[in-house]
């Protein structure tokens, strides 16, 4: 089996901890080809997203997650099903890699009953208990407090002789400051939570620059635990993402309480599909953050560099990925609206099964016969 070592020593910064993850690791050429193609897959089914928002085939709020994708990807490979995941509306990628499909995605993003949440959720309501997904939020910040319930559940539930399984409440540097996280981070300290709050800091919030919405210098959001310990990782690199989450997961598992990630990215997308992201930052910038620090070409170069792939295979692995998004898309659009049913599924249920719904006559229902017809 063929491998490769890579330097991390310039990729973590510490807060209130005397231990950090290891300067360098190894990555086998299976390990570095499942993260190119977990990372691609998510990056050209967000830039179909793009096209069909365009096209008018997606409709309402759509935030894409291309430039993020290793951060997904490495904590994925840590995570097992029983570690819990919540996040914000930027949650495509995570609803395809916790047991989703692209098609499953895309139907859910055109509406379609075969969708993700059967065509009801849309691009912020992603959500699959199963895997350990507990969904996108839509208001800001309030996925962490839930998180932090999670994370109250894993504990409560622990088995004696194992560690903990952990939550992970994942925002973005915008949300940092909200106040239901303070409150949040001080209930986890207390207690002593397996809670990780993972600051997904992309530089610009909905369109502000950190210097500018934060009073923290330098917007250092790993920090912001105050007592409570952080890590700063390098998002882009998702080697230092899975050796990061290793020990961030380690350390909240064993009854140390929570702790503060920092996780350094960038969006190349606006903040959601209907700010065109270069209002509050240079064309130049995103062109050089793609040219330098691209989450999806550093793993590329990491195989060809090192001798364990030619560039022509990659390309080959890139063709096909591409194809299959395409088809994943197409099929996707075929697929039927949800019916009228749907409104009220699972949402009242007389005897609190989760199959047994109800309809109930305070739900006003389409008058067809009083509708102007066409």
């Amino acid at each position: 089996m063929s491998s490769a070592t890579f330097d991390l020593s310039s990729t973590f910064s510490m807060h209130n901890l005397d231990t950090a993850p290891p300067t360098s690791t190894t990555a086998t050429t299976e390990e570095l080809l499942e993260y190119f193609e977990t990372m691609y897959t998510i990056r050209r089914m967000e830039i179909e997203c793009d096209t069909q928002y365009k096209s008018r085939n997606i409709r309402g709020f759509c935030h894409l997650y291309d430039g993020q994708e290793a951060i997904a990807t490495g904590i994925n490979d840590v995570f097992t099903k029983e570690d819990s995941w919540i996040t914000s509306y930027r949650c495509h990628a995570i609803a395809l890699i916790r047991g989703g499909s692209v098609r499953q995605v895309l139907a859910e993003l055109y509406g379609k009953h075969e969708g993700y949440t059967k065509g009801k959720g849309g691009s912020m309501h992603f959500y699959n208990k199963e895997h350990g997904f507990f969904g996108g939020q839509g208001i800001v910040g309030a996925q962490v407090p839930v998180g932090v319930g999670l994370a109250f559940e894993a504990k409560y539930n622990k088995k004696e002789g194992e560690p903990m399984n952990v939550a992970l409440a994942a925002y973005g540097d915008g949300a940092a400051n909200q106040g239901q996280i303070w409150e949040s981070a001080n209930m986890a300290a207390l207690w002593k939570l397996p809670a990780i709050f993972c600051c997904e800091n992309n530089n610009y919030g909905m369109g502000t620059s950190v210097e500018r919405h934060t009073s923290n210098p330098g917007g250092e959001y790993y920090k912001m635990g105050n007592a409570i310990p952080g890590i700063k990782i390098d998002g882009m690199n998702v080697l230092a993402v899975r050796e990061g989450m290793k020990f961030v997961k380690d350390y909240c598992a064993n009854g140390n309480g929570p702790m503060y990630v920092e996780m350094q990215t960038y969006r190349y997308h606006g903040h959601s599909m209907s700010d065109p992201g270069t209002t509050y930052r240079s064309r130049d910038e995103i062109a050089e953050t793609r040219s330098a620090r691209d989450p999806i070409e550093f793993v590329k170069k990491a195989l060809i560099e090192n001798g364990l792939k030619e560039e022509g295979e990659m390309k080959e692995i890139e063709k096909r990925i591409r194809k299959e998004v395409s088809k994943a898309s197409k099929e996707a659009m075929k697929g039927e609206i949800p019916p009228m049913e749907e409104l009220y599924n699972y949402v009242y249920s007389e005897d609190g099964s989760k199959d047994k719904t109800e309809q109930q006559k305070f739900i006003r229902m389409p008058q067809y016969d009083k509708s102007i017809k066409a």
